[in-house]
């Protein structure tokens, strides 16, 4: 071998122990990981395959041989009676399997051995001493020999016992376990951060981490942390013979017993065979777990055993991490195209160089919005840590900055829609971009169509949302008024459509051109106006025309237009394509009559009614609809304002509430005489 050849794997070396070095400090001392885990293993596996082709790379100092950092300065040094040690790792069904054949040739045994099964607990580690049953100190593993007293903020969580429960534990009993945050409680924490305006934590395990390594242990108590319990450490002095069994599972249900949480998908399968079908079953169930998981501890479950097997320098012999295919990966953001949902809000993909990650490879991700573009800090050209768990869309969660090129740029948002090119606006206090297209814009289409034949609007009666997207597709319509030019042999030409059927649908078109100034108006789908505001704009202004003339603050003066919804219906008869969407419905010939517009004031006029639980002679809906013709005004929640409610049978939370404020209630018989002494005929 060449000197230079030679040269090149030391050269290696020594930047794979400078790289780990750096990231062991970001992840045990700063709380600040750069790298998902699965690049750290690589690295880490690559340095280690070194050493064993060059024994004399190996050093006292290499990563490869102590576990973490040191302690923070913050808190005291515990130094561990039994050092808490790593596990080795397994990334395939081969590395099980040599694993088991490790076992059995050590032990000089053939016949099956018996492992024990539990889910690795994306947490920190941690070790709990109990004298005479009572919690006397708590500490981090650290670097494994020592670790931080943390002991005032493990007395703050829930599922670790102060005081030891039952009888016959040892008096002095080490319970080492993991320290981790549900994923239910993590999602609020984010949302309290982000309704502070804080910085959110990127994923559980470094909110736990983060939240366990408080100096101030009062913050601890308010994070929602767990400790799970999976082993025992330091037992001495009465009952410590005794007290515990021989199997790994025997001991953890005795430790559940004594007060401790254990994961209740714990198992004891008979051999090797069996490891892998628990490591599959326990993978498809990962994503339904109420907390997250990156693999399967398995170990020799005889303590006898365990005992005869040993440990290396950094790890026993009888345990291994079977590890799930990484969630997290670290690959480089090629571009950022602008995707147009059905709503119209416009969203940000990321697109990815491919990496594989949560078992399959993945080339786009999520980037939110606006805001989370701002937030992440993320330029084109970045290298980016992207995070997929089971079916949940691949997201960008953080920008691995050490690695930011010199020609990084912006991510510039549009102004106009990438579809239709209609303006695109993002309101005060919103996050979400959207376009104002609407009617024409193509990524709206189907849903636009599907709102203006809904019951609630011109009720096309036969036209439902497949028929719709049958329709779009099959390219025969475009827009709203391409329905009314709908001919007998394009609809029979359909899938599962029959002669009768398409008869049918067109019968309805037909009939559902003569309808209502506000049932048109709330067809026409413009954001926030719904039936009740739409009534109103209807008799407030009388016709059309008044309506698309009127500026932001003459429609303010309409019952439920305050400003956003104001400058929604505004902008929108604003838009010339819009205008032009509504002209071609008309010329298709739908039609309405105008509404003479009644000086006098409404019988019911400045009332507020609340109609609650079902009805057998007139349809709630029906009922709202006649009391705002009156001029009443119908919520949907009562309060102290609330003038009266209407209440059927079965009433529930809104009548008890109403007798609780002293408001006027009646019944369904009382709604018809009311409505029949102001000239209603039903």
């Amino acid at each position: 071998m060449s000197q230079s050849s030679i040269l090149i794997p030391f050269s290696r070396a020594g930047d794979l122990k400078i790289q780990l070095t750096e990231h062991n400090h970001r992840y045990y001392v700063l709380d600040a990981p750069q790298v998902p885990d699965v690049e750290y293993d690589r690295l880490l596996r690559e340095l280690q395959a070194l050493e064993q082709q060059f024994p004399e790379l190996k050093s006292s100092d290499s990563p490869t041989q102590r576990i973490g950092a040191p302690p923070l300065e913050g808190f005291g040094s515990v130094s561990h009676e039994i050092p808490m040690l790593s596990l080795d790792n397994a990334f395939n069904s081969d590395e099980m399997r040599e694993f088991d054949r490790r076992v059995h040739e050590r032990l000089k045994q053939s016949s099956d051995i018996e492992y024990a099964c539990e889910p690795k607990l994306d947490g920190l580690a941690v070790s709990l001493l109990y004298r005479d049953g009572l919690l006397v100190r708590g500490a981090t593993r650290g670097d494994g020999q020592k670790g931080e007293n943390i002991t005032q903020n493990v007395r703050t969580i829930g599922s670790i016992p102060l005081r030891l429960s039952g009888a016959g534990y040892p008096s002095v009993l080490e319970v080492r376990g993991e320290i981790y945050m549900p994923k239910a409680g993590f999602d609020k924490l984010n949302q309290n951060q982000r309704d502070k305006g804080e910085k959110v934590f990127v994923n559980p395990r470094n909110a736990a981490a983060g939240s366990l390594r408080q100096l101030d242990s009062r913050i601890t108590a308010t994070r929602p942390l767990e400790m799970c319990a999976y082993s025992t450490g330091w037992i001495e002095g009465d009952n410590s013979e005794q007290a515990l069994p021989d199997t790994h599972t025997s001991r953890l249900q005795r430790l559940a017993d004594w007060g401790f949480l254990i994961n209740a998908e714990m198992a004891a399968v008979p051999n090797i065979e069996a490891c892998l079908d628990y490591f599959d079953r326990l993978g498809k169930k990962r994503d339904a777990l109420g907390y997250d998981i990156d693999g399967i501890v398995f170990k020799v479950n005889s303590h006898a055993l365990q005992q005869q097997l040993g440990f290396v320098s950094r790890a026993p012999r009888w345990a291994i991490a079977h590890k799930f295919p990484a969630q997290e990966e670290i690959t480089e953001l090629l571009d950022v195209e602008f995707q147009v949902g059905r709503t119209g809000a416009v969203t940000p993909v990321a697109r990815l160089q491919a990496v594989f990650v949560g078992g399959v490879t993945v080339s786009n991700a999520t980037l939110h919005n606006r805001d989370e573009i701002a937030r992440l800090g993320v330029k084109l050209g970045d290298s980016v840590i992207v995070r997929r768990a089971g079916d949940v869309i691949p997201q960008v969660v953080s920008v691995v900055l050490d690695k930011r090129p010199a020609d990084a740029a912006d991510i510039i948002y549009p102004l106009l829609c990438p579809v239709c090119e209609s303006p695109v606006e993002t309101l005060a206090g919103e996050t979400v971009a959207r376009c104002t297209g609407g009617l024409i814009c193509g990524a709206q289409r189907k849903e636009a169509i599907k709102h203006f034949a809904s019951r609630k609007a011109l009720d096309v009666d036969g036209l439902g949302d497949k028929l719709v997207e049958q329709l779009v597709d099959e390219k025969l319509i475009a827009a709203v008024a391409d329905l009314y030019s709908l001919e007998l042999n394009q609809i029979v030409a359909l899938d599962r459509m029959g002669i009768k059927s398409a008869e049918n649908l067109l019968q309805a078109l037909n009939v559902s051109k003569n309808t209502s100034l506000a049932k048109f108006i709330y067809a026409l789908g413009i954001r926030e106006v719904g039936e009740a505001t739409a009534r109103s704009l209807a008799k407030y202004f009388g016709n059309l025309p008044a309506i698309t003339a009127a500026d932001q603050e003459s429609l303010k003066k309409v019952d439920d237009v305050g400003p956003i919804v104001a400058h929604f219906i505004f902008d929108f008869f604003q838009q010339p394509h819009n205008l032009e969407a509504v002209a071609g419905l008309q010329e298709a010939g739908v039609n309405w009559p105008d509404i003479e517009v009644a000086e006098e004031n409404l019988p019911l006029e400045g009332l507020s009614y609340v109609v609650t639980g079902t009805f057998s002679q007139i349809k709630r809906a029906d009922a709202k609809v006649q009391l705002q013709n009156l001029g009443a005004k119908v919520a949907g929640s009562v309060s102290a304002k609330t003038h009266c409610v209407i209440a059927g049978p079965a009433a529930g939370a809104k009548l008890t509430k109403a007798q609780e404020l002293g408001v006027d209630i009646i019944d369904e018989d009382a709604l018809l005489v009311l409505l029949r002494s102001h000239g209603v005929s039903l």
